[in-house]
Formats: C-alpha cells, structure tokens, sequence
C-alpha cells in the first residue's frame, strides 16, 4: 500500500512540474533592429517557410514556431513572449502577404495565430 502511495506521489511531482522553457540563448538578440532591416528580417522569414538557408537561431526558432503557437508561448521565456508578440504584430502591420504564408503553413486551420491576431487587435483598440 505504501508502495502505491508513494507512486503515486511522484506521478503527482512529475506531472506538476513545470514545463522546461526554451533555450534563453538568443533572447539578447535586437528584434528591433531585425524587424526594420529587410536585409535582416527576410532571411528569417525564408528559413521559417523552408525558402533559404537558416541561422543557428533561425533553425532555433523554426523548430519551436507550431508548439509555440499551439501552447501560446508556454514554454517560452518573457522575453520571448514579448518578442513573439512583437514579431506577428510587426509582420500583420507590415509583411502581411509574409504573415499569411507563416500561418497557412504552421496553422492552417487558423485554430492558434487567432489568439495572437484577437489579442493584438484588443491591444490597438
């Protein structure tokens, strides 16, 4: 009996452990700097659609973007869910036609990037 309690216990531990986060490697990079300079911004664009070659923190991004959206940054740092919010507002106010071609291929269904969309929406309202 006590081995099914305790068991038991660690299930419970396990489960309520918080997720591990991404990788706070790049957080230090300039957003700002990428989402003005075309030079800097396309190349990401193109690595995430599978157009162009990718960065090391390109391909880092690339392999988080569905789960990211899925689970509404939850694995992400603040940093990174100050920056995602950045970058989908940056991309709908100014690379719309790039944005769209991001969701069909990791949200086809819509069903995750309309939280983000709804959300930035509010924020302008």
């Amino acid at each position: 009996m006590k081995a099914v309690f305790l068991l038991c216990l660690v299930v419970v531990a396990v489960s309520a452990r918080p997720e591990a986060q991404y990788t706070n490697k790049y957080d230090n990079v300039n957003l700002d700097e990428i989402l003005v300079n075309k030079r800097l911004l396309v190349p990401y664009i193109k690595c995430a659609l599978d157009q162009g070659k990718c960065s090391p923190d390109g391909r880092e991004l690339k392999s988080h973007i569905r789960e990211a959206l899925e689970n509404y940054c939850a694995k992400c740092t603040p940093v990174q869910q100050d920056g995602t919010r950045r970058v989908i507002a940056h991309l709908i106010k100014h690379k719309l036609e790039e944005w769209e071609k991001l969701k069909a291929k990791y949200d086809p269904e819509g069903k995750y990037t309309h939280k983000y969309e709804k959300e930035l929406e509010e924020v302008q309202h």
